[in-house]
């Protein structure tokens, strides 16, 4: 079955030229005009396997729409394409903060928008969980349910949150850039910059508190996760 699209857009006109391309590309979709239905659309069976959200919407803004989902257990997993008017790396950033998968800004070519679509459909089919939970130390992750635990308290993350955590864990003892997480994490046409990677990476620290330490930082070249718990820090 092909992937359902959620297209939540003001303008009526750009509403129709989206869901028209996508079921040209083999999508299927629903549209929601205001962030009010969008949130009622992305809870209705069958869920959507990615939003593509306007950031200006007449009723509920379009970060407080994408807040709304990744804190509901049932759409927090969804992955969502945030479009926006905006151009400056402040909206990018907020965007990312959020729970936003990638970033796109108007105007947008459809063929670029297809590509992005397919590029986070392609990341999340790859992020599929070969194991249902990981144990490190004080840390238990459960990839499916996207849930994480530090000494048996559950700690909330965000979705973009929740994949750095996951990148970094499975590579376990490898020193991984910034631009390295850039690419994976974010996707490789993300526009945001390594400072980015440096305040998702602190914010991560903070929440996984007495786990926080796994993640090293090696000055001057990226960060790394711990080979073994009870590993004596490598940082410089």
């Amino acid at each position: 079955m092909s992937a359902l699209i959620l297209v939540v857009e003001d303008e009526q006109d750009l509403a129709n030229t989206l869901e028209y391309n996508f079921q040209r590309e083999g999508f299927q979709t629903r549209t929601a005009l205001n962030g009010t239905s969008a949130l009622n659309l992305a809870g209705q069976e069958p869920l959507p396997d990615l939003v593509v959200l306007d950031l200006m919407l007449p009723d509920v803004p379009g970060t407080e729409v994408c807040r709304r989902l990744r804190a509901d257990e049932r759409t927090k997993g969804i992955p969502v394409l945030m479009l926006t008017a905006k151009n400056d790396e402040i909206d990018r950033v907020v965007g990312f903060e959020v729970g936003a998968d990638d970033f796109v800004a108007k105007p947008f070519s459809v063929r670029e928008l297809m590509l992005r679509v397919r590029a986070i459909l392609r990341r999340v089919a790859a992020d599929e969980p070969k194991e249902t939970e990981l144990r490190f130390g004080d840390l238990r992750v459960d990839s499916p349910g996207h849930r994480v635990w530090v000494a048996d308290e559950e700690i909330r993350l965000t979705a973009l949150e929740f994949r750095l955590l996951t990148t970094l864990l499975a590579r376990k003892g490898r020193v991984q850039t910034r631009d390295t997480l850039l690419s994976d994490v974010w996707g490789i046409d993300a526009e945001v910059t390594t400072r980015t990677v440096d305040t998702h990476v602190k914010r991560l620290r903070e929440k996984l508190g007495a786990a926080g330490h796994y993640v090293e930082t090696l000055r001057g070249v990226g960060y790394r996760f711990r080979q073994r718990p009870d590993e004596v820090s490598a940082e410089n």
